[in-house]
């Protein structure tokens, strides 16, 4: 009895040591990712949460200031009009990119010739860098120039839009540039279009029901998921939207004292690295996190409703 309970002691140190290997062999070789995060994403966390209770201007040491940066971000008007265009740009460009991305996805999903070209048409914009999306369309809608006025124009408009150099037209200008980089959510639409089982359809028809009753009772509840998905990813996104309204707001001069596309992320840049307030833009920066997040936790709460897995 003495011999097995030593032998059995002496095979449970073999296994802790060979655990202990394993386990310091995984470390050893996730470890430039865990340094990685270390240095490059908790760290500056860490610090961007304790600059956000500080006057700091990246030129003197940080002054803990505690609550101030967030008291003043309730009487700053810049912070509300940034907020407003943000919601404005939010509400619109947001429900209309899903629409868009949906339709054409349905449609990508029938039979038909060609199918995929139309594909890799749908999805080639996507691929476009932002900095050369933001150029071509500064020059479609160019007032004088522009191929969208000269259209318009030839189609007997006197008077077209002044688009992005017009206060009143450069945020319906954006929300239209917007569905210019739809394709990767028809991808993900598509992926879920064809997930959904064939017998559903069958039925449906069955029974008599339209095309209409079959995407509202068959189509939309089957990719539910997929829609939730999107619904999270365009919050985050369009939340977050900054380079094509930065490149356009530093073309357009007209539309900086009217701030009609001056966007959150936007303004929190400026404050970092324009005016040096490092403390106020950390400040910014963790609001706009508890903006998306109320959001996100918004959706997950009714997506209990509409969402069927």
């Amino acid at each position: 009895m003495t011999s097995l309970a030593s032998t059995g002691r002496v095979l449970r140190g073999n296994t802790l040591k060979h655990d202990t290997r394993n386990l310091l062999k995984g470390l050893a070789f996730i470890s430039p990712w865990i340094i990685g995060f270390l240095a490059f994403m908790l760290l500056p966390i860490g610090m961007s949460i304790y600059f956000s209770f500080c006057n700091y201007s990246l030129l003197q040491p940080p002054i803990f200031r505690g609550l101030y940066n967030f008291e003043h971000l309730a009487h700053d008007p810049i912070f509300w009009k940034a907020v407003s265009n943000t919601a404005m740009y939010t509400a619109l460009a947001l429900p209309l990119g899903m629409l868009a991305a949906l339709g054409i996805s349905v449609l990508l999903n029938s039979k038909i010739r060609g199918l995929g070209i139309y594909r890799t048409l749908i999805f080639l914009p996507s691929l476009v860098p932002t900095v050369a999306s933001a150029m071509l369309w500064l020059w479609l809608f160019n007032a004088k120039l522009g191929l969208i006025n000269n259209v318009l124009i030839k189609l007997g408009m006197s008077n077209p839009p002044g688009w992005l150099g017009d206060v009143h037209w450069a945020m319906p200008a954006l929300v239209l540039m917007s569905l210019w980089g739809v394709g990767n959510t028809v991808v993900i639409y598509l992926a879920g279009l064809q997930a959904v089982p064939r017998e559903l359809y069958e039925a449906a028809e069955i029974d008599g029901a339209s095309p209409l009753r079959k995407i509202w009772h068959v189509t939309l509840p089957g990719i539910s998921p997929v829609i939730f998905f999107n619904l999270v990813m365009g919050i985050i996104g369009t939340l977050q939207v900054f380079t094509i309204p930065y490149i356009i707001m530093q073309s357009q001069v007209g539309l900086g004292p009217a701030r009609s596309i001056y966007f959150y992320t936007m303004y929190l840049y400026d404050s970092a690295f324009a005016n040096l307030k490092m403390g106020y833009a950390s400040a910014l920066a963790w609001v706009q996190l508890m903006i998306i997040l109320a959001l996100t936790a918004i959706a997950a709460w009714t997506s209990r409703k509409w969402v069927h897995y």
